[in-house]
């Protein structure tokens, strides 16, 4: 089965490559040019499916299977922000280090200093049997400030349930085993199997 990712992220591709092994998975940008996705979905499904869906059409090609994810850190007691909008938190071209920092004052703003939150994921498949998407998700608490350099994005922020240090002082291979990316990639692999 040939694989490609709604994404030109390359080390998106070798972590899915990783777990999806047996098949040839390649970034799409690999494949035909370019282009902007918006993301105007209300939920991290509606935008995993969007994006593998334009993908999808863009190639024109019955014989591949388009997969896409989209992820973010929600924070209950504040009404469940950033959510979608966590890779777009501090505006529309801030990076990585700025959504986290916003976060971090968003929630000393509010006199938090460490609160319940969770991770989430949403892996969309499009291929000509059909759409699926399937979700996972990490909880533990958001702290309100920046703790360790592993990771990316809000991981030197968060506290997986069961540990005391950050994802951000966490080796990658622990956060590998129980994130919300790894598990919606197990149950990806389980749909990808039902295609064959």
């Amino acid at each position: 089965m040939r694989i490609i990712l709604a994404t030109s992220n390359q080390g998106k591709v070798r972590e899915f490559q990783a777990w999806i092994g047996e098949h040839e998975v390649l970034a799409y940008s690999d494949v035909i040019e370019p282009f902007e996705i918006e993301e105007t979905g209300l939920s991290f499904k509606e935008n995993a499916l969007i994006k593998a869906r334009a993908v999808y059409e863009r190639l024109g090609d019955k014989n591949v299977t388009v997969l896409s994810d989209d992820s973010g850190i929600s924070v209950p007691a504040l009404g469940g922000i950033p959510g979608i909008y966590s890779a777009r938190f501090a505006g529309a071209n801030a990076g990585a280090k700025e959504n986290l920092n916003k976060l971090i004052q968003t929630l000393k703003d509010n006199a938090l200093t460490k609160t319940p939150a969770f991770y989430t994921a949403a892996i969309a498949l499009v291929c000509a049997k059909g759409e699926f998407c399937v979700h996972g998700w990490m909880h533990g608490e958001a702290i309100a400030g920046a703790r360790g350099n592993n990771g990316f994005g809000y991981d030197p922020m968060f506290i997986p349930e069961g540990y005391e240090q950050t994802l951000g002082e966490l080796d990658e291979s622990v956060k590998k085993a129980f994130s919300h990316r790894a598990r919606a990639l197990e149950l990806a692999h389980i749909v990808l199997k039902s295609l064959k």
